[in-house]
């Protein structure tokens, strides 16, 4: 496909997804109206959830202990989100279900370091 033809080609398929998009009758015009209105409802609490998200793995990579007491107010975000349908019930609790596990291992993962490393001199001796 030549530099051409991928223009005409791209500029074709965006021409359909515009003619596509608008509405024709009365009850599809509403229905767009709809949807802009609700999308622009519910974005601060996606927005929120997501940025919750982030700086809670951000803090757990650094300081469990800190994460620890950042944990309930990132699922009460995930539950906001949940309740107001923005994300479906099962993928909000395999959310906070993941944060926690990960929470759980940043916790284990040095102890086991250390039991490996006091193993190793254990058999040393």
């Amino acid at each position: 496909m030549t530099g051409s033809e991928y223009f005409d080609y791209i500029t074709a398929r965006n021409l359909n997804l515009l003619i596509q998009a608008m509405p024709i009758t009365a009850s599809a015009k509403k229905a767009q109206r709809q949807t802009i209105a609700r999308t622009e409802r519910r974005k601060p609490y996606k927005t929120q959830m997501k940025s919750s998200i982030k700086k809670f793995i951000e803090v757990a990579k650094k300081d469990v202990s800190a994460a620890e007491k950042l944990l309930p107010a990132t699922c009460s975000c995930i539950d906001i989100a949940s309740k107001k349908h923005i994300i479906h019930k099962k993928n909000a609790s395999r959310k906070k279900s993941r944060l926690a596990k990960m929470l759980k291992v940043k916790e284990t993962a040095p102890k086991k370091a250390v039991e490996k490393a006091a193993d190793k001199e254990e058999v040393k001796a």
